[in-house]
């Protein structure tokens, strides 16, 4: 692509290019992980998904707090990004003094929360009342940080203490209220759509003016976990739109979660491809197909 002199960073699903003068470019792919091993097979057009979804919500929340675009659609990228590949992956972004922490928001009593909750009664500090089930809705949102993890580790959850020690008091009690906020917005904008958000995780930074400022992807699949209204109940793990079609396939197998991973059947890649283009069409009110038509996508 013409882009590798400018790499800076790769994770397991993203790579992020310095583009000096013109920002940073964060561009998704194909990739899927699974237990922090990332599959030999790519998940076709999830990296697409996953901007698109990323770029409808920074347009729907930028009233309730700024965030780190600068540019995705033809014609708003610079010529190092001109790569047909590129289209509908890319997001050029201010660079920003990131914070420390994952910004999780609960909603409802599920995974990590879930088991901090049965273990001490409490998530991330926060007393819940006795007798919670698994998946239950909490009476209003919760903010639950995490640290941010290495590659290969777990985000691990810490408690307020914790965070204000690492962010300063003023500055969590900013990204407390601005996460709450992006959460219950899009929260009620999927209930209306028969999707329930059921926690999500925000990234936030400092703008060189020393703004707060939304940063990475946005309430995603992959860094949410949204639930079809009509899957959920009380005392079990409701089927996702994400990757738990994948795990769900891996934990039939015999394999120690070690890299390699495992090849993927067909159905597992086209099932967790519907699932993702499903999240995208309904949150969206809009098809995949509009959004690469509008990216001028070759397909």
């Amino acid at each position: 692509m013409g882009l590798e002199k400018y790499l800076i960073g790769s994770g397991k699903v993203r790579e992020l290019y310095d583009l000096g003068s013109d920002g940073l470019l964060l561009v998704a792919s194909d990739r899927i992980s699974a237990f922090d091993v990332i599959m030999p097979n790519p998940i076709p057009q999830k990296g697409r998904v996953l901007t698109g979804m990323t770029l409808f919500w920074l347009e729907q929340t930028q009233a309730i707090v700024p965030n780190h675009l600068r540019g995705a659609w033809p014609g708003e990228l610079p010529d190092e990004a001109a790569d047909p590949e590129l289209r509908g992956r890319a997001m050029l972004c201010e660079r920003l003094e990131m914070l420390p922490i994952e910004c999780v928001v609960r909603g409802y009593l599920a995974g990590s929360g879930w088991k901090d909750y049965r273990a001490t009664g409490t998530v991330s500090g926060h007393e819940l009342e006795p007798g919670l089930q698994e998946a239950e809705q909490l009476p209003r949102a919760i903010f639950t940080p995490a640290t941010k993890a290495e590659l290969g580790d777990h985000d691990e959850n810490i408690s307020t203490v914790q965070a204000r020690n690492l962010i300063g008091s003023e500055e969590y009690e900013a990204v407390e209220r601005a996460s709450i906020a992006l959460y219950d917005y899009a929260a009620a904008h999927a209930l209306e759509r028969g999707i329930i958000l059921a926690d999500t995780k925000f990234e936030f930074g400092y703008d060189p003016d020393r703004r707060l400022v939304l940063g990475d992807e946005v309430m995603t699949p992959d860094s949410s976990r949204w639930w079809p209204i009509d899957g959920w109940r009380t005392g079990i793990s409701p089927p996702s739109y994400d990757k738990q079609y994948v795990r769900d396939y891996l934990e039939t197998l015999d394999w120690d979660k070690s890299a390699p991973g495992p090849e993927l059947p067909a159905k597992v890649v086209d099932g967790t491809a519907g699932r993702y283009r499903e999240a995208y069409e309904l949150l969206t009110d809009s098809t995949l197909d509009e959004y690469l038509d509008k990216m001028e996508v070759d397909r």
